[in-house]
């Protein structure tokens, strides 16, 4: 089976450029049940916003660079914008970016978000997979294949999906689990 790139591209700050899907279309409602939509206080004053995917019913995983203060998730939307009642909306109790993160050259672009509270899992909310060891546009959404997530959008530019850079989720999993660990 070759591998299937999916991507949801949510709705961004006005201008940003990405108020759209491009080269792709609108999936079925709650078809991604793992995505994640993340609103953040960026340089002190204005709204920012990533993608991410939900890995455990208390934990988030994205790109580093997506880092704010006021962090919140939404879970269970197909369109942020209206409010349904499938969405969950859960303030991050702690954002752990990687400790090797790099903003300039993007090196360890990943980070787990946990969350205040648990998930409801539903049918338009439930976890994606990652791997076992043994974009574009949308920042710390997961690039998956055959149902797990092997790599999160780091950045990329606009003209197209071909150049974007993905952080790998496998060299990462020891890291991950270690950071899951209950407190």
């Amino acid at each position: 089976m070759s591998p299937v790139l999916i991507l949801l591209i949510f709705l961004l700050q006005s201008g940003a450029g990405a108020e759209e899907i491009i080269g792709g279309h609108e999936v079925k409602p709650h078809s991604r049940p793992y995505m994640a939509f993340i609103q953040f206080v960026c340089d002190d004053v204005d709204i920012c916003c990533c993608g991410g995917f939900l890995v455990r019913d208390d934990f988030v995983l994205t790109a580093a660079h997506c880092l704010g203060s006021s962090m919140k998730v939404t879970l269970g939307a197909h369109d942020v914008t209206t409010q349904e009642k499938t969405q969950q909306i859960i303030p991050v109790a702690k954002a752990i970016p990687h400790p090797d993160y790099n903003p300039k050259d993007h090196s360890n672009d990943i980070m787990l978000l946990r969350l205040e509270r648990k998930a409801n899992r539903t049918k338009a909310v439930r976890t994606l997979k990652l791997p076992k060891v043994n974009a574009q546009g949308d920042s710390g959404g997961p690039l998956v294949c055959d149902n797990r997530a092997y790599g999160i959008v780091s950045f990329g530019n606009t003209e197209s999906i071909s150049s974007g850079i993905f952080t790998k989720v496998v060299p990462f999993m020891q890291w991950i689990k270690r950071s899951m660990k209950p407190i």
